[in-house]
């Protein structure tokens, strides 16, 4: 499935050959427009036209750049021709001077010699086009420098017997940006043509439609983890690139992480595999916190055998997936016909997508959210009309499953579509019956008896206050739609078994997704158990293990100076440290190799900074005392810190900077 991000967009035409032919897609820069650009390309190869051409700004600062690129990537697009005219085309393009004349003769040539074959879906018919056009993408059209733009369509649209072109341009702000940039005498020459595409919203719906609204796939995430995914997409990038990445470390998390998920199948092949779980999985389901709650509901002696027979267990472990199968059938067939219903109420209470409906439906009952009670007031005020229109959007709906499910349920909405036609022919005879009535009462009386007949009636209106047929039967289809939600629209947390199919490990998705690299170095420094989950590197908090890596060992000396550092007793505390690591004898270690270890965590600072130390801390001294720590002359950089200040500053997690003058005697 393609995904598309550009929101808006226009195609420009013109039916007169002798001009210019334009198409302009606009839309916000994400992500996801380069797997746009691609299938459109795709798209106009397959129906249009096998010469499509993509540029992009950078690669065309002048004319000069433009035309090569241009011809490049058009005479790469000949892929029909044998491999001998390829090499000869090859050969030619480099010794060509590119030119819209070279151009247009390249293009009848190899448009004369060369059928082009037709791909699996039929192009345009021959009689629109007399050669192939030639389709050029310009993906970012107010990058491109306006003389280039100006000079190349004026230019082309000379050569448009001999070269048809059409321009697409990709344009992230606003149509108007055409005429900004193209004066009246170069924008004459086109013809523009507004489209547009569907939004990064609706793709994310029919993203969620198909894959998670529907019995076809087990795999559901739960409330929190989709608010996560949601919420990465609406506030960060609108990339459906990137939320179908999100979808899918989801469900790498889920396998990893859950026992159970080995039965996150079809029901068939569920069946089957709960035939031969282990002892160890019975466990694991005996500890679901779902299966618990659902144990201490059943009578004695059910308890016991859920609980010992392991026999007695796999069958009701079936029965209880094959409900959870029958739920979310029933689930989402009334989640979609209380979609129909409620999606064009005035303020959208339960949202305008059924993405909206399904998180609120996942959060919490929606029989007790205010939002619903505020949508079944609007829906007694509606007007017949519109809810015949709703009632056939939701037979539908109950038609086009193919479940056996809710069978009742499509009767009974048919049965209201029945009786809401059958209204006018009743309102026909009433009003008849009315005025026939009103004629016969109607008699010659004075003005006295008339005001008096007249106050009786309308205060026996007042005391009967009798609804009319419509209104009961509007309350009557409102109480039906709320016994459907009420029933059906449960929380998944209430079905049993539910954890095998439900992913919500919704922390574990916000560490990988949402990266902090200043908390992962420093994690990683200052605990490497964490990552490496070496059990020599375990260690109580405060300790400094010497079996830990030495930038480990110098971050955590580090570490231990809160506002002051001296660098002489932080190389002599890590040459403690790595000698007593290494089990060497203080007396036994010669002076040169003394120098290497104390010199260590002053070259790890200076040849590493990028690296461990970037945004963790940098150290800021005298350029004699570093160019002496590069030299590897530890007596010389010693001697010149004796003599000279620096300045430490420290950027640990989100602290504020703090920075230290210090003096070395």
């Amino acid at each position: 499935m393609a995904t598309s991000s550009v929101s808006k967009g226009c195609f420009v035409f013109k039916p007169d050959f002798k001009k210019r032919k334009i198409s302009v897609p606009i839309g916000v820069n994400v992500t996801d427009h380069d797997l746009t650009f691609r299938s459109l390309t795709e798209v106009l190869q397959n129906n249009v036209t096998p010469y499509v051409v993509s540029l992009q700004a950078k690669d065309c600062p002048d004319m000069k750049h433009f035309l090569q690129k241009l011809a490049s990537q058009l005479m790469d697009c000949n892929v029909d021709v044998q491999s001998k005219e390829k090499e000869s085309v090859q050969v030619t393009q480099k010794k060509i001077h590119y030119s819209m004349d070279s151009l247009s003769t390249w293009y009848m040539s190899v448009t004369q010699k060369t059928d082009v074959k037709m791909p699996r879906k039929k192009r345009t018919p021959p009689s629109q086009w007399q050669s192939p056009p030639v389709v050029l993408i310009l993906k970012d059209m107010e990058s491109f420098t306006t003389k280039v733009l100006q000079d190349f369509i004026i230019i082309s649209s000379q050569h448009l017997h001999e070269f048809p072109l059409i321009l697409i341009f990709g344009i992230a702000t606003s149509p108007v940006v055409v005429h900004r940039m193209l004066p009246h005498a170069v924008s004459s020459l086109l013809c523009i043509e507004l489209f547009q595409s569907l939004s990064c919203k609706e793709h994310l719906t029919t993203v969620l439609d198909k894959l998670l609204l529907t019995t076809q796939f087990p795999f559901k995430l739960s409330e929190k983890v989709l608010q996560v995914l949601t919420n990465i997409f609406l506030y960060h990038d609108f990339s459906i690139q990137n939320f179908i990445k999100g979808l899918q470390l989801s469900l790498l998390e889920h396998f990893y992480s859950q026992p159970l998920s080995v039965l996150c199948c079809n029901l068939p092949e569920a069946k089957r595999r709960i035939n031969f779980l282990s002892d160890n999985q019975c466990e694991n389901i005996r500890r679901l916190p779902s299966f618990r709650r659902y144990v201490e509901k059943q009578a004695s002696e059910k308890q016991v055998a859920l609980l010992t027979n392991e026999r007695f267990l796999k069958e009701e472990t079936q029965s209880l997936l094959e409900n959870l199968h029958v739920y979310h059938t029933n689930y989402f067939l009334v989640l979609r016909c209380l979609h129909q219903f409620t999606s064009s109420l005035p303020k959208y209470p339960l949202g305008r997508q059924i993405r909206e409906l399904y998180c609120t439906c996942l959060e919490k009952n929606i029989r007790d959210s205010e939002e619903y009670a505020s949508a079944l007031q609007l829906l007694r005020m509606l007007a017949k009309d519109e809810l015949m229109a709703m009632l056939q959007k939701c037979f539908k709906v109950f038609k086009s499953s193919s479940e056996k499910q809710l069978g009742n349920t499509a009767k009974r909405i048919e049965e209201f579509l029945a009786q809401f036609q059958s209204l006018d022919a009743e309102a026909k005879e009433e009003e008849e019956d009315t005025s026939e009535s009103q004629s016969k009462g109607l008699q010659k009386t004075d003005l006295y008896h008339l005001q008096k007949s007249l106050l009786e009636m309308k205060e026996l209106r007042r005391a009967s206050k009798r609804q009319t047929k419509f209104e009961v039967l509007r309350e009557q289809l409102v109480s039906f739609i709320d016994s459907l939600a009420r029933e059906y629209l449960l929380l998944p947390e209430t079905q049993p078994l539910h954890e095998v199919l439900y992913f919500s490990a919704a922390h574990t998705l916000r560490q990988h997704l949402n990266a902090a690299p200043r908390i992962a170095l420093h994690t990683a420094l200052n605990n490497p158990y964490y990552y490496l989950k070496n059990e020599a590197l375990r260690s109580e908090e405060g300790c400094i293990p010497n079996v830990a890596p030495d930038i480990c060992i110098a971050y955590k000396l580090h570490l231990e100076c809160s506002r002051l550092i001296n660098l002489v007793d932080w190389s002599e505390a890590f040459a403690t440290v790595v000698t007593a690591a290494e089990k060497m004898d203080a007396n036994s270690v010669t002076s040169e190799e003394r120098n290497e270890i104390i010199q260590y965590p002053l070259k790890s600072v200076l040849q590493c900074p990028s690296i461990y130390f970037s945004s963790l801390f940098s150290l800021h001294f005298p350029v004699r005392t570093f160019r002496a720590f590069q030299r590897g002359d530890i007596n010389q950089s010693r001697k010149h810190l004796d003599s000279s200040s620096f300045i430490i500053v420290l950027i640990i997690r989100n602290q504020k900077i703090k920075s230290c003058k210090r003096y070395i005697q």
